[in-house]
């Protein structure tokens, strides 16, 4: 072989290479880099992403981040009369048609039929320039952003696989989804919740059209596949500490697109946990205690529960507690119960108002004395809490030194509580939830449901939430058309509470990106005279 051979055959080895090298996957280095520019706006090496603007300065840092205006999925979304358009690979590009198949009425007149697809080139040049695909320039709220080309190529690489790919639970035609229950959850309440569950899936699939294909009218109007819903309940068991790999094999085994509804104890931790390890949406499940951590993306809840009633009393301590003379708080709570976590919120609640607290844990199951010596301790100046279910309500003593008695309503079982009649005078208990006058029109709704269907209603709150769960995941669903990705339908969420005006025991529900408690408030409430029985609010409706 000559030497003009060689040196031919070794430059089509080196073109090989490079061409490999060029169209190799990025490394998982690479889409962690374009990851954390894209939802955290921070560049590989530790800098601030910053967008120019013509007219406006400009953004930086986590203000410029993709992920503001065009969400974690890719697919944009609407404020007012602003459009955010969707980047996900399958939009930039694929290349539009102007047929029913290619119509995206969520986009209004953002909508572009017979759109040409981004190139790679067309793509950088927007994300540098603000030039859009046909030449024109994007809009003024779009930055302009000065990357480098390997940025540059990361970021492209991120966006065509961004909401692109196949997603777990969704096949051609039904949607999977689990409810995660846990072993200490009340026997009562679950079957209440299933009752519930198995009902409204059952009424869905009932409706389903079928068919594999989309459909089209003589007016080429297009109507996607309505998929059947399939439930698949988790009932977890044993000590805490095993969930999560309970959770990860039943997954394994049964893919869900999604998480509604479900019922806890003593701890969801396991479960917050999983479901935003795994990119698994866990909408809204019946818990007293969830997980304060509104940085998480995945889980929902419909409100901070216990942890809402301490900000409630320590906001009403702050207002009123110097004024009438509080020296000490002193919590008492059952051991092995939420109390201790609820009762911890508060006390971190009080440090700002200046209060001291105490608390005494209750260790012996049913023993009246002991409650006594508890509930005896509380001198006049002291303010008491009562972190307790209705088992050991039952047992209080008659009467207390405390002229500031606060209660759970939670635990208690709300307007429901077995309080002693020379208590009910001077307690006030902490109301997460519209007042029973205030929600019975809305209350007609589920209850109305459940009765046509001849659900037993044995936990009127719990079912009516997990009501109140199906019919937002369906109707967050509706807006979906054939999007089903699991950071969409989070966003979809978000988007949709706020236009809700029937929201069961709420008076209303919202979401934003940040927030994933989707009531924020409640009341104090007393017990008015004559008969102490009824709530009523003592005060206006907290936000803390």
């Amino acid at each position: 072989m000559g030497e003009r051979q060689v040196f031919v055959l070794k430059i089509a080895d080196f073109i090989l290479l490079s061409t490999l090298v060029a169209f190799a996957p990025n490394s998982s280095a690479d889409v962690e880099s374009a990851q954390r520019l894209y939802r955290q706006g921070t560049l590989a090496s530790g800098a601030l992403l910053r967008g120019e603007r013509d007219s406006n300065g400009y953004v930086e840092g986590s203000a410029a981040a993709c992920v503001n205006c065009h969400r974690r999925s890719g697919f944009g979304t609407t404020e007012g009369k602003f459009i955010i358009p969707p980047i996900s690979g399958k939009y930039l590009f694929r290349p539009h048609g102007d047929g029913p198949e290619d119509v995206d009425f969520r986009y209004g007149p953002a909508f572009i039929p017979k759109r040409d697809p981004y190139t790679d080139a067309t793509l950088a040049r927007a994300i540098r320039s603000g030039i859009g695909r046909e030449g024109k320039p994007l809009s003024e709220l779009m930055p302009r952003f000065a990357l480098d080309d390997a940025t540059m190529a990361d970021l492209v690489a991120y966006l065509k696989n961004l909401s692109s790919g196949p997603v777990p639970g969704v096949t051609e035609d039904t949607l999977h989804f689990a409810t995660v229950i846990t072993p200490d959850a009340d026997a009562v309440k679950r079957q209440g919740m299933l009752d519930v569950l198995e009902r409204f899936f059952r009424d869905k699939n009932e409706f389903i059209r079928g068919g594999r294909l989309p459909m089209k009218s003589d007016r080429g109007v297009m109507y996607r596949v309505t998929r059947k819903w399939q439930l698949h309940v988790w009932e977890l068991k044993g000590p805490a500490d095993t969930w999560e790999r309970q959770l990860q094999e039943r997954i394994a085994a049964e893919p869900v697109f999604a998480m509604v509804s479900g019922l806890g104890g003593k701890t969801w931790a396991p479960i917050h946990r999983f479901c935003e390890h795994e990119s698994i949406p866990c909408l809204l499940p019946n818990l007293d205690l969830p997980i304060n951590a509104e940085r998480d993306f995945y889980p929902v809840y419909f409100s901070k529960g216990v942890l809402l009633e301490a900000q409630l009393i320590a906001n009403r301590l702050a207002e009123r507690g110097k004024l009438a003379g509080t020296t000490r708080v002193l919590q008492i709570f059952r051991e092995g119960d939420i109390g201790q976590e609820t009762a911890n919120a508060l006390d971190h609640e009080l440090k700002a108002t200046g209060l001291s607290s105490e608390s005494l844990v209750l260790k012996r199951p049913g023993s009246e004395q002991e409650l006594a010596r508890a509930v005896n301790s509380a001198k006049a100046g002291d303010v008491l809490v009562l972190w307790l279910r209705p088992k050991d309500l039952l047992l209080l003593p008659r009467t207390t030194n405390s002229q500031m008695v606060f209660v759970s309503g939670l635990m208690a079982e709300l307007e429901n509580a077995p309080l002693p009649l020379a208590w009910r005078e001077t307690i006030r208990m902490t109301y997460p939830f519209d007042l029973p006058d205030l929600r019975k029109i809305r209350m007609n709704f589920p209850l109305g449901w459940f009765k046509v269907r001849n659900i037993p209603v044995v936990n009127e709150r719990v079912q009516s939430d997990t009501y109140l769960a199906c019919r937002i995941l369906s109707e967050s669903l509706g807006d979906m058309l054939d999007s089903f990705e699991r950071d969409y339908l989070v966003e979809q969420l978000e988007a949709m509470l706020s236009r809700r005006l029937v929201n069961g025991y709420y008076p209303r529900l919202g979401l934003a990106a940040g927030q994933r408690f989707a009531s924020k408030g409640g009341y104090i409430v007393r017990f008015a005279q004559p008969d102490f029985i009824h709530p009523v609010a003592d005060g206006g409706w907290i936000v803390p």
